[in-house]
Order: C-alpha cells, then sequence, then structure tokens
C-alpha cells in the first residue's frame, strides 16, 4: 500500500520510510509510526512521519 494518502497511516502502523538523505539511493528504513507530520491529505512523495525510533521521513510502504 502506498504512503501518499494521510488518512491510511495512523499512529501504531508498520511502514517503510525514505530518509532525506537516502531518497537518491532509495533505501527504506523500517520502523513504527509515532506522529504524522504532513497536515495535508496526500503528498506525492509520500506523507512524512516520526518513527518510535526518532527517525523522520517519507512513508513508502505501509506494511501489514
Amino acid at each position: 500500500m502506498s504512503g501518499t494518502i494521510r488518512k491510511d497511516i495512523k499512529v501504531g502502523l508498520r511502514v517503510n520510510i525514505v530518509q532525506k538523505q537516502h531518497q537518491k539511493t532509495g533505501q527504506l528504513t523500517e520502523g513504527i509510526v509515532k506522529y504524522l507530520l504532513t497536515k495535508s491529505p496526500t503528498h506525492p512523495h509520500g506523507i512524512k512521519v516520526r518513527l518510535e525510533s526518532g527517525i523522520i521521513g517519507r512513508v513508502q510502504e505501509i506494511l501489514e
């Protein structure tokens, strides 16, 4: 599932994000959503979140 629609992403979900410094390589980081940082309902590059580990990035995949 894509991470471009804010309503699909909830606190506590397991997701793959791409951090700012890894956008060129596409390296993904897995974690649990702690906060949603993007306020708009959609974002073409993914909704920005903070993981429980403190890492910030844009959601690329929602893991079930």
